[in-house]
């Protein structure tokens, strides 16, 4: 949508017009927030692809930054999940919509909402000022989207998370058929992995893309997540990290979706099972031990000298942060320094974080092993992941 029409449908909707605001109302706006409890009027000036509120896991305190924030629909739901004590931003370049979403607020009642005149290339917002920042549906038409993915990772707080939806293109779209097009995203989309390696090139970690349903030819509607690495340090494992990791594994038993075992061993038996080599912790600012990793033999036997098995756990607190992702990436170099070739696991396949960590991180599942042993009085099946060296042993032999 170009900016006049946006303009145009801000100034109907301020008319009180919110009928045919956008064209194909069964893939975009007002669809997408069925289960909200939002008013009928506010609803009906969406104009985006789908519903990011729903997708950033949005929490009590939290400051959060909508933007292209248009008749402030997701500005005024991201209010409610922050409660009194957290506050939500708008930002958009056009004056009638901004004048649409203060009069939303206003009438919603809604006093921890405020709306802010500015472009998404150039957020006027300090340094990392925000918890979380979403977007419906208004990235892709960017001119300048490493600007707004850089300015996204400014504003962030070590450990804020990204939680958007916009819309993609297809990698089958060719440079003819863009140049072709008449439609704006179609122009403009970027494909899912130019986005995912420009968010990195940001410096953001954890990157997640999904499409979640067409919305053109050779269009799709997509979730995107990504955190800001929060400051830690990926240090070697030593016994004085002993009580910490034990409490961080017996955190992670307790959620029941991480091993077989129901209670974390003593130090010195953990110490006996796990290789000295391998062992990582991942340390905050204030010291403490945020996640840990470490790896065990799988056998004893010279054809398995390569292949280990692994585990990481991260604290509660520090979870979406991408502190798992740092702590296998310094286990995935260390294993493949010392000419490890195979890294595994089994992960319970209702662990889905865990699944999409690992994926991130250059794993595959090579198949489910069904009822492998009994879990708190059940049967359970094991999701068995591999890593393959791509320096350790390939190509031998």
């Amino acid at each position: 949508m170009s900016l006049d029409r946006y303009a145009d449908a801000a100034r109907r909707a301020l008319a009180g017009e919110t009928a045919g605001l956008i064209a194909d109302t069964e893939r975009l706006g007002a669809v997408h927030y069925a289960g909200e409890d939002a008013p009928a009027e506010v609803a009906a000036t969406s104009l985006g692809c789908g519903n990011p509120v729903a997708v950033a896991d949005l929490r009590p305190g939290e400051t959060v930054l909508d933007l292209g924030s248009g008749g402030g629909l997701d500005v005024l739901l991201s209010a409610r999940r922050v409660g009194p004590a957290g506050r939500a931003i708008g930002l958009d370049v056009t004056d009638d919509m901004l004048t649409l979403a203060r009069r939303h607020a206003e009438r919603a009642g809604v006093t921890n909402a405020e709306f802010v005149h500015g472009t998404i290339e150039r957020i006027p917002l300090p340094d990392a000022s925000v918890d979380v920042v979403i977007s419906n549906c208004v990235i892709a038409l960017s001119p300048d989207k490493p600007a707004v993915f850089t300015e996204i990772a400014r504003v962030l707080r070590p450990g804020g998370r990204l939680g958007i939806t916009d819309i993609l293109a297809d990698d089958t779209l060719t440079d003819a058929e863009r140049a072709a097009g008449t439609d704006e995203c179609l122009r403009s989309a970027l494909t899912a992995e130019r986005y995912r390696a420009l968010l990195r090139d940001a410096g953001l970690a954890g990157v997640d893309v999904r499409f979640t349903h067409e919305v053109g030819a050779k269009l799709h509607s997509a979730i995107i997540r990504a955190v800001r690495p929060a400051p830690v340090r990926v240090v070697p494992m030593t016994a004085a990290h002993a009580g910490q990791v034990l409490a961080i594994l017996q955190a992670g038993l307790d959620t029941g979706d991480a091993s077989f075992e129901t209670t974390a061993p003593e130090w010195p038996a953990w110490d006996a099972a796990h290789l000295p080599a391998h062992r990582f912790t991942a340390i905050g600012s204030a010291g403490d031990v945020l996640g840990w990793t470490a790896v065990t033999a799988v056998s004893s036997r010279c054809v398995y000298a390569g292949v280990v098995e692994h585990s990481v756990y991260v604290h509660p607190d520090a979870r979406g942060r991408g502190i798992g992702q740092a702590l296998l990436t310094a286990l995935i170099a260390s294993t493949e320094d010392a000419g490890i070739w195979t890294i595994q696991s089994g992960i319970f396949p209702e662990n889905t974080a865990s699944r999409k960590l690992h994926e991130r991180a250059g794993f595959r599942e090579v198949g489910t092993r069904q009822r492998l042993g009994r879990h708190h009085g059940r049967w359970r099946d094991v999701v068995l992941v591999e890593r393959r060296s791509t320096r350790a042993g390939a190509g031998e032999g």
